[in-house]
């Protein structure tokens, strides 16, 4: 068996002392199925006085996936939702032709010690979707798949696996699974994706026997089923799907065409995105860098 390609995540500050874990894209790889943005953020403890608030951004040519596992967070988009986030949720934000959001935590959690950690990825759309109209879609945790396996939970968050189907709606094949992993516990990783990737939140792993340490994305051989282990309790995810081949990104821009990248650009300048309802504040558009 191939060993699996190790993506070690690069720490980047999100202001506010809030620092994120990131392992896509990469220097190695842009994308794993079409996921190809991955942030792991937490655990961390936040005082009553730390602001870790998102002001209104814009986003083209993706779909956000953000998932808890403490915590929660206010979302507001220029759709004109608005969503509390909770642990155990899927949420799916099409961005489309242009969507603006807000990431917030919730009025009854500021002025006291809270927790946070998840995981925020973006999706590649595919390219005869990019311009589709922007949309929001939440899934409450009592309404996705769960499977108690011998040796793990594993709940079904986007895609089929084990033999049941989450109802979270995509636009390609698409894979997300969240593995609570016994300690000293083993599970066979299912083939049901083109390409897949692991990653533990807490503690190192081995994948057919390499070990993996904590906080490494581990990109899998296609068409393997190579069997996961923990020492330990682990939180492990996997993801996946159909690749969508090469996007050009820009800060929170996504495109298969360069130029569009220029055109959200300077439409976010000219402040022509909707607007958050309820929302005055934004974040300017960082300085100009070249499309990639």
């Amino acid at each position: 068996m191939t060993l699996p390609q190790l993506i070690s995540p690069q720490s980047k500050d999100l202001g506010g002392g809030f620092t994120v874990r990131r392992c896509l894209p990469s220097a190695q790889r842009q994308a794993v199925g079409p996921f190809l943005f991955f942030d792991h953020f937490g655990p961390i403890t936040a005082q009553p006085s730390d602001n870790h608030d998102v002001r209104p951004h814009p986003h083209i040519g993706l779909a956000t996936v953000t998932y808890l596992f403490e915590g929660a967070m206010l979302h507001r988009d220029s759709t004109g939702v608005v969503q509390r986030i909770e642990p155990g949720a899927i949420n799916w934000m099409t961005a489309g032709r242009g969507i603006v959001h807000s990431e917030r935590t919730p009025d009854d959690l500021r002025g006291m010690v809270r927790r946070s950690h998840g995981l925020q990825l973006w999706c590649a759309l595919p390219a005869e979707h990019e311009e589709d109209a922007p949309a929001f879609q939440h899934h409450p945790a009592h309404e996705l798949p769960e499977l108690n396996l011998p040796e793990a939970a594993v709940r079904v968050l986007i895609g089929s696996a084990f033999g049941v189907t989450s109802p979270v709606a995509t636009l390609s094949p698409t894979l997300y699974l969240d593995i609570a992993l016994a300690s000293g516990g083993s599970l066979v990783l299912p083939d049901v994706a083109i390409e897949r990737a692991v990653y533990s939140t807490d503690v190192d792993i081995e994948i057919g026997g390499t070990p993996v340490p904590a906080g490494t994305l581990a990109v899998l051989e296609p068409g393997s089923q190579p069997l996961l282990h923990a020492r330990q309790g682990a939180r492990v995810v996997m993801i996946g799907g159909a690749p969508l081949g090469h996007r050009f990104m820009v800060w929170n821009f996504v495109s298969s065409r360069r130029e569009r990248i220029v055109q959200a650009q300077e439409d976010w300048e000219a402040q022509r995105f909707d607007k958050v309802p309820g929302e005055t504040e934004f974040i300017p558009l960082p300085p100009r860098q070249s499309n990639r």
